[in-house]
């Protein structure tokens, strides 16, 4: 059984004058060794109130709806075709109080299974934090009661279990691009090969028939199995005539440590657009 969420931040409550009560989570995306078979996380607390962290896992990716918004498919109960590694990855502490303005690492520690097959296995850790209360404002103070909500904010990160040797690469198909009002869409299938998820950055960029580039998109991207993802960009008004997009993807991540990021070759299509 699955489920999809929509966000990776869920129950963060606003209110005026009021700032969020989570921590803040270093790194974004954790990668586990099998010959050390542990990692960390840091916890920040920006806050003036302690926080009260929990710490949980899941199996999910990356998939695309049908207009190419990115959500995260939790798998509930992954069965043994999944490369889940959520049973058997461990947070020490799992619950913890974070003081204000004050740091913590947790620890995670991998205990795979007698005859892990080599590949890479995926876990979401949920860092979940409790703040104090915030006060609901427009309820009658008659009996002397102070109503507010507890506020909770739920962070998903990624971690990668990788055993031996990796191999990844993303087939491009079906690109689709156009220019509507202002703005260019496209479209794209990816689906990921090899053994290991591909993660990368795609760009893309708009040009005239002179060589000008008018318009340009810049996007991180993983791809876990196959997703149909949208970008866009700003184009302004433009003259009638012909237009070239030039897509590229690549594994260059500015956001990660190299050493993390598999090597792939280069991925390049064009698509024409044509103004009346």
């Amino acid at each position: 059984m699955s489920r999809t969420l929509g966000c990776v931040v869920s129950l963060a409550l606003w209110a005026a004058g009021v700032a969020a009560q989570g921590v803040l989570v270093a790194p974004h995306a954790v990668y586990i060794d099998h010959r050390t078979r542990s990692g960390s996380i840091l916890l920040y607390n920006p806050n003036p109130e302690p926080v009260e962290v929990a710490i949980s896992t899941l199996f999910g990716y990356p998939v695309t709806d049908s207009i190419g918004q990115l959500t995260l498919r939790v798998v509930e109960r992954p069965d043994s075709s999944q490369p889940s590694a959520a049973s058997w990855l461990q947070a020490f502490p799992r619950r913890l109080t974070v003081a204000p303005l004050e740091r913590q690492t947790v620890r995670l520690l991998a205990t795979p299974p007698a005859g892990l097959a080599d590949g890479e296995y995926w876990a979401r850790l949920v860092i979940t934090a409790k703040g104090g209360q915030v006060a609901i404002g427009g309820v009658a103070d008659t009996a002397n009661i102070r109503v507010g909500l507890t506020l909770e904010v739920r962070t998903i990160i990624g971690v990668a279990y990788r055993k031996g040797p990796l191999q990844t690469s993303v087939a491009l198909s079906g690109l689709r691009a156009r220019v509507a009002q202002d703005s260019l869409q496209v479209r794209v299938r990816l689906e990921r090969k090899g053994n290991a998820a591909f993660v990368g950055t795609v760009r893309g960029e708009l040009v005239d028939s002179t060589g000008v580039v008018v318009a340009r998109f810049n996007s991180p991207l993983g791809v876990y199995y196959q997703i149909e993802p949208r970008f866009a960009a700003y184009t302004g008004a433009l003259p009638a005539g012909r237009y070239r997009l030039r897509l590229d993807i690549s594994t260059l991540r500015e956001d990660l440590p190299p050493e993390v990021v598999l090597p792939a070759p280069a991925v390049l299509d064009s698509a024409e657009i044509r103004l009346p």
